[in-house]
């Protein structure tokens, strides 16, 4: 199993066990790897991922950025931005097991954005997260 692979399952587990993406999102929540056709809304779905090395002078250690799509039908931001605060909340400085082969060293929350969907009935949510992940 690659680092970006061991790393999106532990996100994805994170945020499916933390209280507050619950709340937001149900329970389970509705967090999808692919949203699938006609996914309930509001949901979240991975998107782009972007890795690469970053190897120290005695550690192998690797980059992680990783963008999820918050999207919602009811057409305020408030709800969008309640979405985003749970799950940057969740991420942000936590500390979570990866599979055999691989220790978190970071993840942190970048950014947030909320703007406008494309078909004027859905609100879009963007949180960003930057993990590092060292071979064990």
């Amino acid at each position: 199993m690659s680092a970006a692979k061991a790393l999106q399952a532990a996100i994805l587990a994170h945020l499916a066990a933390d209280a507050g993406v619950q709340e937001q999102l149900g329970n389970p929540p509705r967090i999808h790897d692919r949203a699938p056709a006609g996914a309930a809304y509001p949901y979240v779905a991975l998107g782009r991922g972007e890795s690469r090395p970053l190897d120290g002078d005695s550690a192998p250690l690797s980059e992680h950025r990783l963008t999820l799509h918050v999207w919602t039908r009811r057409h305020d931001f408030g709800q969008v931005k309640s979405i985003t605060g749970a799950i940057a909340s969740a991420l942000h400085n936590a500390q979570f097991a990866l599979p055999d082969g691989w220790r978190l060293v970071l993840c942190r929350c970048v950014y947030t954005d909320h703007f406008e969907g494309a078909d004027e009935r859905a609100v879009h949510g963007l949180v960003r997260i930057r993990a590092l992940v060292q071979t064990v």
